[in-house]
């Protein structure tokens, strides 16, 4: 890939500031919006099935640079990103047309420790997944490579602890 224009790459780099301040914001804002009338109750089955779903293609786009199958790599990671948005669309919507479900489980301590920490690095984890990708895009490799290295474990566990916290909190939907 070639590199970006300073201007372009400032209004990129920008735009990741923003992204990152904006979208934990707007979240925590629409999480206080209810429609009443509308039966999303289908929805963490999707937004979980969705993580497991990125998890799965974060490790296949692993083994493809592994691999040195860049095409590969970019397309899967371009997915990633993809389904992290729709992850998000299909949480937001959930939240805004449900009330939440408390855990009723034997290990209270255990989900929250995992709910918690999801939902911080799951914030975190935004400028750091959009200023990796921007570095690649730029061509610029080598920082590519250094950030991924404590990128991508973040992503992986934000993936997988979405799947765990839903598979926790399951049975309590509707009660």
């Amino acid at each position: 890939m070639k590199s970006l224009e300073p201007s372009k790459l400032r209004k990129a780099r920008i735009a990741i500031y923003v992204a990152s301040f904006a979208i934990p914001v707007v979240v925590a804002v629409l999480f206080g919006v209810k429609i009443d009338g509308v039966d999303l109750s289908f929805l963490p089955t999707v937004y979980a099935s969705i993580n497991g779903v990125t998890a799965v293609i974060l490790v296949a786009a692993l083994i493809a640079i592994k691999k040195k199958n860049m095409s590969l790599h970019r397309g899967l990671m371009r997915f990633s990103l993809l389904l992290s948005l729709l992850f998000l669309a299909c949480y937001v919507a959930y939240h805004m047309t449900s009330d939440s479900t408390s855990y009723g489980g034997d290990y209270n301590t255990i989900y929250l420790i995992i709910l918690i920490s999801h939902i911080i690095l799951s914030v975190v984890v935004i400028p750091l997944v959009l200023f990796t990708y921007l570095f690649a895009w730029e061509g610029n490799f080598v920082k590519h490579k250094k950030w991924t290295r404590f990128t991508w474990p973040i992503w992986f566990y934000v993936a997988v602890s979405g799947v765990v916290v839903y598979a926790m909190i399951s049975p309590f939907y509707g009660n």
